[in-house]
């Protein structure tokens, strides 16, 4: 980039306005009309203090107003490079728990749990440690309690499922599961009536034995299968209990 092409336009200065916003002005121009694109490296500050015959002081206080506008970049040791507009820049992933309200949004979570849950079920069979199976056990033992007692049973259920996340020693499943919370439990947003309750938690826990079981013997083949049954199974379940109120209404 020349010096001319960084040289402010011969327009008068507007009344007030200090060298260091002439500046800030003069360089997002050349960033709005292109001149300076996405990627580039600006020019070193002698540059552009030779350009638009200011100061060091002035020339590090417009790349620093510049900064905070999320204009540019400055690496440190490399120089000051042009960001891409916020328009362009990566989205970043987000999942919401907030927006899983409907049967539907927990049919659609349960699907996408299949492929993470079964593949953790897997990873903890072949790395857990014995301390992990045992905060396992402890999780489905008190939802076996809970369950019996008739109280809500919908936090030990999640605390099974994430004491296999933490159990493959990878942050991203625990991150994730905890980052979901019991919402991705079904019966949290499903209400089973009660002749149909009991019937309803022993199939549930009945399939939890055999992930549990599993991940005891360390066969990530037959956790990976059990893991993907009792979500499939759990997402027909609410698929036919929603029908059913459908139906009802």
């Amino acid at each position: 980039m020349s010096n001319q092409a960084l040289a402010p336009s011969p327009s008068p200065r507007r009344r007030g306005r200090t060298l260091a916003e002439e500046a800030v002005g003069s360089l997002t121009e050349r960033i709005r009309q292109g001149q300076l694109k996405p990627g580039d490296k600006l020019p070193t500050e002698s540059e552009i203090m030779a350009a638009l015959g200011v100061s060091r002081t002035v020339v590090r206080e417009a790349l620093s107003r510049l900064q905070a506008s999320g204009l540019v970049e400055t690496r440190h040791g490399i120089g000051t490079f042009v960001l891409p507009p916020p328009a362009e820049a990566p989205t970043p992933f987000r999942l919401d728990p907030a927006t899983v309200g409907t049967a539907m949004d927990v049919l659609a979570m349960l699907e996408f749990r299949v492929s993470l849950e079964a593949e953790a079920a897997s990873l903890a069979a072949t790395r857990r440690s014995e301390a992990e199976l045992a905060e396992m056990r402890r999780a489905l033992d008190e939802l076996e309690r809970t369950a019996a007692a008739g109280q809500d049973s919908v936090g030990s259920d999640f605390a099974f499922h994430l004491a296999i996340a933490r159990a493959t020693g990878n942050r991203y499943f625990t991150d994730i599961m905890s980052h979901l919370g019991t919402m991705v439990i079904p019966r949290s947003r499903l209400h089973v009536s009660t002749p149909e309750r009991e019937q309803y938690l022993e199939r549930v826990n009945f399939e939890h034995e055999n992930i549990f079981d599993a991940i005891e013997r360390r066969d990530p083949e037959a956790a990976k299968a059990a893991m993907r049954m009792h979500l499939t199974n759990s997402r027909e379940r609410l698929r036919k209990a929603s029908a059913a109120l459908e139906n009802e209404a």
